[in-house]
């Protein structure tokens, strides 16, 4: 039990998540999500939780945890080609998790996904909160654009608008 960890998380309400991503924020995040999904296939989704709650915390649950719990209540990976990409950010930790479905993450490689969540929390450690997840869902996007071209017609089997938990 880290206790820094604990208090980090008891001292980030919820409300946290709305200064750090007021309406507009949030309208331009889904914006470049719809931008991007124009590119290829894949499908992006972008979630957000202030803090965990007291009983996984004191169980010593980590970010990734959280994000396969978020993936799979938010059914990211239920497409049609198995290219559904999740980017889960836990602000108390201010840890950027990139879960990507069976169909993209062989061909990317943890290594990338995790590239691009440093480049992340290093735009966050600035306070450059919407620009960070912008440059992310751009990133995801052209890997997703290399493997997964647009069809053409876009079927968007996930909701573009970011997910406040």
């Amino acid at each position: 039990m880290n206790i820094t960890r604990l208090l980090r998380h008891l001292g980030t309400p919820r409300w946290q998540v709305r200064r750090k991503f007021p309406a507009a924020s949030l309208a331009a995040i889904e914006a470049a999500i719809k931008h991007t999904e124009a590119t290829h296939s894949g499908q992006i989704c972008f979630a957000v939780e202030a803090a965990l709650e007291i009983a996984p915390l004191l169980r010593g649950r980590s970010a990734r945890e959280r994000a396969v719990d978020v993936f799979s209540q938010l059914r990211v990976w239920d497409t049609e080609h198995n290219n559904g990409v999740l980017i889960y950010l836990l602000l108390a930790d201010r840890d950027v998790e990139i879960l990507a479905d069976r169909g993209i993450h062989p061909r990317v490689g943890a290594a990338e996904w995790e590239g691009i969540c440093r480049k992340m929390e290093r735009a966050f450690h600035d306070g450059r909160f919407e620009e960070g997840v912008i440059e992310g869902i751009k990133a995801v996007g052209t890997h997703l654009a290399r493997h997964y071209p647009s069809s053409g017609k876009p079927a968007n089997e996930v909701s573009d608008r970011p997910v406040v938990l």
